[in-house]
């Protein structure tokens, strides 16, 4: 977009109601988390990405981008390094050397890191030796600032992550880059978000699953509402640019849709390659992967020692934690915000 057509970021912002914020305050150890909800859906957003929204709207679009995007915790990861590596003709020496955050560029990251990366600065004297000052200071310096800016200093072609939903992107987005959206059934969101949650030291979430669970139905966690978000991508799903898939093909199929992604990039797998590369992402050779477990965060204490990014990958692991109640509110929440559409989770036991 050029300068004379920069737009006004079109949604309003409002207040969460002081019940929320007493809950979120009750339940987030961190005592800076202030959210907001935006436009009409009143998606839950850090007030940090009120600052940058009009930016990210207005950030300009090349033909040869290619967003990764998604609800948080949907296998985003998983499928940002398999679209990477089809496009960038499986340079595995770069995708093993390279963290993932660097390869993809993460939109809206800023927002989380803002407040904790002040609170970081003032506490940095207390970290026990320069080698970890150094590290803390180059994880910041790639997590807590703007990276519209970064993005326009960056060669082309550009791969992008983001977890915001589709109207909050550019309006060009989808008639002039390549998006892969990648949804999964909400319930094993919820229980991935949960323990993101609990990883995460920016949100530091000292509740129980249920009391997890209730701000995630009720729209009360950031990004939600869940459907909505999946709902934006869906109705453009038919787009020539757009390729919609579910974490559960990916589980259930992943040579299927290695191809789905490789014919939408225009690119050629060779059995060979396809072999290599559903090895490379198998779960047990992804999870012990250092260039995409954002390692880095680790080295700096920004994560808590008894939880991992890369989890357990499970499909229906919901069961797990859902009691009865929980399982027939969910299957009644689901139902409600399906009806009238014609999505619907594939491969999931309901």
């Amino acid at each position: 977009m050029g300068e004379n057509k920069r737009l006004s970021f079109p949604f309003d912002v409002e207040e969460t109601e002081p019940e929320e914020k007493s809950e979120i305050k009750r339940l987030f150890n961190y005592p800076k988390i202030d959210l907001t909800r935006v436009g009409p859906k009143g998606y839950v957003m850090p007030r940090p990405y009120i600052e940058q929204a009009e930016n990210i709207y207005n950030l300009s679009i090349r033909p040869s981008d290619v967003f990764v995007a998604s609800f948080q915790r949907a296998g985003t990861t998983w499928t940002q390094e398999l679209v990477w590596l089809v496009a960038n003709d499986f340079d595995y020496e770069t995708a093993l050397s390279v963290p993932i955050n660097h390869r993809y560029p993460f939109l809206e990251i800023y927002m989380l890191f803002t407040e904790w990366r002040n609170d970081c600065l003032k506490n940095v004297d207390i970290m026990k030796s320069k080698e970890q000052k150094e590290k803390l200071f180059k994880m910041l310096e790639v997590n807590s600032q703007p990276v519209t800016e970064k993005l326009e200093a960056m060669p082309s072609p550009r791969f992008i992550k983001t977890h915001l939903p589709m109207s909050f992107l550019p309006p060009t987005i989808v008639d002039t880059a390549k998006v892969i959206y990648v949804a999964r059934d909400p319930r094993d969101i919820a229980v991935s978000c949960y323990h993101h949650a609990r990883l995460l030291k920016i949100l530091d979430f000292v509740g129980e699953f249920k009391d997890f669970w209730k701000l995630f139905v009720n729209d009360c966690f950031i990004r939600t509402p869940y459907f909505e978000h999946v709902k934006e991508a869906w109705n453009m799903r038919h787009h020539p640019n757009m390729l919609f898939l579910f974490y559960e093909e990916l589980t259930k199929d992943l040579p299927a849709v290695v191809r789905r992604v490789a014919n939408f990039l225009g690119k050629e797998v060779t059995p060979k390659q396809m072999a290599r590369l559903c090895d490379h992402l198998s779960f047990e050779n992804f999870k012990k992967n250092k260039s995409v477990n954002y390692e880095d965060l680790r080295e700096v204490d920004a994560v808590t020692p008894n939880e991992t990014f890369i989890r357990k990958g499970k499909v229906n692991g919901w069961r797990d934690y859902f009691d009865k109640d929980m399982a027939q509110q969910a299957k009644r929440w689901i139902e409600d915000n399906l009806r009238g559409t014609d999505l619907r989770f594939p491969h999931v036991i309901g």
